[in-house]
């Protein structure tokens, strides 16, 4: 039998001195578009599907997925089902960063259902498969029938020694790199950036996305070659045609309540004056065009442009926004912290209509969050989640799960903190920061960062640095650029640009950035940077009017938290036979306590009292015997010359025959029976760890005699007439004098 090989095209380049191959026809042949891309050990399959729809949606129905199989990297699932579920966070993030820059590139008019999964088949150690599933969807886009006006490329950039790093490893990422800066790019421009950075300037962050830029140069040449090769003809679209002479109605009609309505400061007042003046055009334009249903369903779109014509030509012309502001100006800020009377950090946060409510939460190291990932089972001390209740834009709608918008929100706010958080060594709390949006108009994310940084340092929480975030915003018109500071939600969804950033008085920590127009030039990208700097240090100004630093202790309400260290050989008797030890001491204190083999003791309790008591009772367990010191211990085993006696938990002692009364003991069993209890001192530590006991010092010092251990450093001889310390006489109370 003739086997037969497969007729696969594969193409490769070399980029930032990594190898990077795409093939296609071997995998998902029925898929509109179908593509491997690897590098290394790692391979991702990226699909793109469209089909036509029976209707209309109003909206482009593209959905990206990206999903990561255990498999590619030798591993089980670890979930009780040992298959894969649901998106994980990361999978969730990778799904939107795919989609953000490749939404805008199909042509307008194209409204065929679209979707794109990428599959990750093999992982190595080294190179992070989500930018090779950026390249491969718009890989898989520009060899299909789609109309795609890709081709565009994902990469990274790192900066690790003074030079900047193209697709740098995760061990690089983690380790070395103060960047880590994700970008998706057309051959003229970046259409999107995502990532963070340890305080890193605004002109490196604009240095790197144009060293970026140019690195990837080779990635748009080899998406060509490829559709050259294998591409089939793209779908003819015509973009929908405008009706002129419905637009110079309305224009007529509607032009002065829509003016009116977009210089109406208040969100919600605004929303109803455009309402209102859509209505209006509606009902006019059924009156004039009773017949003509395309017109009617055409108004929205057209009150819409004539909106955004408005309100852009207020900003060229007067430089004059929506609210009334100018381009620069931060709207009016409120701060209000400790407002929540059980929780550990509470602060409001509002930012002119957008306000969000933020709570900080500690916990113990066993609140961490554990998760399964390509590299191993990982955990994660810091988390922050985003949540946007329908309430906080005045709308009414079943509340379904977290959505991707919250977990990506979330994700940027808890990326702009983790840079200041304390070192896991010095503060070994899990932390949890909540957003809870109020109101909305504009960048709640932004909202979130100052309010989560302000709510930790609520809680007491030693961050390094307050962090605040902007949004900026963009305005494009001929070749003049406009940079908007501090956006509303109109300006987002009118502007040419969705640009946060947030970081401290000395840096960047996260930054995000959209583009809708087919570029900016570098020195507007600078300018933006610069900007939101000024806005970011004049919101930290009004932090610190608030709260200056984080408050000095923690909340009474957080766990208290002690580290104590003890012997690593003392360990197994803290947690005892089948953890009888552990879990008495947790029983009785209600603390949390966590045991690292090197000895370190972590104790998280409810009170600074039961901490305390959760400490010396660990503490029992490491005590080391001391001489001259008594202690109660327990006979444990009978022997001939004397008796071993448990004096600490797993500590025994000899006590000599000798030493067990003042007067000659003939057996052991005269004085003592096998687990009695029995007082005795600690009269030395030998070479090799043995403790010698004494009862008979105990006696001594218990008749209010002088004891010195020097008598005691041999055993006496054991003769008739002498005391067992061999030459003292004895006193009128029938124990020897001590010496003197």
């Amino acid at each position: 039998m003739t086997m037969i090989p497969f007729d696969a095209t594969s193409l490769s380049a070399t980029v930032g001195g990594i190898d990077i191959t795409i093939e296609t026809g071997k995998y998902a042949r029925q898929a509109s578009g179908a593509v491997t891309i690897s590098s290394g050990n790692t391979t991702v399959l990226v699909t793109a599907v469209t089909q036509p729809l029976a209707i209309d949606r109003g909206f482009f129905p593209l959905t990206c997925n990206y999903q990561e199989m255990a498999y590619a990297a030798g591993r089980v699932p670890g979930n009780y089902f040992r298959r894969e579920g649901r998106p994980s966070e990361r999978e969730t993030l990778i799904s939107r960063l795919i989609d953000r820059p490749i939404r805008p590139l199909f042509a307008d008019g194209f409204a065929d259902e679209v979707q794109i999964i990428a599959t990750v088949l093999s992982a190595d150690k080294h190179v992070n498969p989500d930018v090779l599933a950026l390249t491969g969807a718009s890989a898989a886009c520009h060899i299909s029938k789609m109309p795609f006006l890709g081709p565009i490329v994902g990469a990274r950039v790192g900066y690790v020694n003074n030079e900047f790093v193209l697709y740098p490893t995760y061990k690089g990422m983690e380790e070395e790199s103060s960047l880590n800066l994700v970008f998706a790019a057309t051959r003229e421009a970046m259409v999107m950036v995502e990532g963070g950075g340890d305080f890193v300037s605004e002109d490196l962050v604009a240095d790197a996305l144009a060293w970026g830029h140019e690195q990837v140069a080779p990635l748009f040449d080899l998406q060509d070659e490829l559709r050259e090769k294998v591409g089939v003809a793209k779908l003819e679209v015509e973009a929908p045609e405008k009706d002129e002479e419905l637009v110079a109605f309305l224009g007529d009609f509607i032009t002065e309540d829509i003016k009116a309505a977009v210089i109406t400061p208040e969100k919600l007042v605004r929303y109803a004056a455009k309402d209102a003046a859509k209505e209006k055009a509606k009902a006019a334009v059924a009156e004039k065009f009773p017949e003509d249903e395309a017109k009617l369903k055409a108004v929205g779109n057209i009150v819409g442009d004539i909106t955004k014509k408005l309100v852009r030509e207020r900003i060229v012309n007067e430089g004059l926004r929506i609210d009334g502001r100018d381009t620069t100006t931060v709207r009016p800020l409120s701060i209000e912290t400790g407002l929540l009377a059980q929780t550990h950090g509470s602060v409001l946060f509002r930012r002119g209509e957008t306000s969000a409510l933020a709570v900080a939460t500690l916990g113990s190291t066993r609140d961490e969050q554990r998760y399964d990932s390509l590299l191993g089972d990982a955990t994660k001390r810091f988390m922050l989640h985003y949540n946007f209740p329908p309430y906080c834009v005045g709308e009414a709608r079943m509340l379904r799960g977290t959505s991707r918008r919250e977990v990506g929100h979330g994700a940027l706010a808890e990326r702009a903190l983790t840079p200041v958080l304390p070192n896991q060594d010095d503060f070994p709390f899990t932390i949890r920061v909540v957003s809870e949006i109020m109101e909305s108009n504009g960048s709640s994310s932004m909202a979130s960062v100052c309010g989560a940084t302000l709510s930790l340092m609520d809680a007491g929480v030693p961050i390094s640095e307050p962090v605040a975030g902007i949004a900026m915003g963009l305005c494009k018109e001929d070749d003049q650029f406009f940079v908007l500071t501090d956006i509303l939600g109109d300006e987002d969804a009118l502007g040419d640009m969705d640009f946060k950033v947030a970081g401290t008085k000395d840096g960047i920590t996260a930054i995000q950035m959209d583009i809708k127009i087919a570029g900016i030039p570098q020195e507007v990208l600078k300018k933006a940077l610069h900007q939101a700097k000024e806005a970011r240090l004049h919101i930290l100004g009004h932090m610190n009017d608030v709260l200056a630093a984080p408050r000095p202790e923690l909340s009474k309400l957080a766990p208290q938290m002690d580290i104590v260290h003890i012997d690593p050989e003392k360990i197994r008797s803290v947690i005892g036979p089948g953890g009888k030890n552990i879990k008495a001491i947790t029983a009785e204190t209600e603390a949390n306590i966590d045991i690292e083999d090197s000895g370190k003791i972590s104790i998280f309790a409810p009170t600074l009292e039961s901490m305390e008591k959760a400490k010396e009772m660990v503490l029992y367990y490491d005590q080391k015997a001391e001489p001259g010191k008594n202690y109660l211990g327990v006979v444990r085993k009978i022997l001939e010359v004397g008796a071993l006696v448990e004096i600490l938990p797993g500590m025994e002692g000899m006590l000599h025959i000798s030493q067990l009364d003042f007067e000659r003991v003939e057996r052991v069993e005269d004085v003592v029976q096998l687990g009695q209890e029995v007082w005795v001192k600690c009269i030395s530590l030998e070479p090799g760890g043995r403790i010698r006991l004494s009862r008979k010092a105990w006696l001594m010092e218990e008749a209010g005699q002088e004891v010195n251990l020097e008598d005691f450093k041999r055993p006496a001889p054991r003769s008739g007439g002498r005391d067992n310390r061999g030459g003292g006489r004895r006193d009128n109370r029938g124990g020897p004098r001590g010496r003197r």
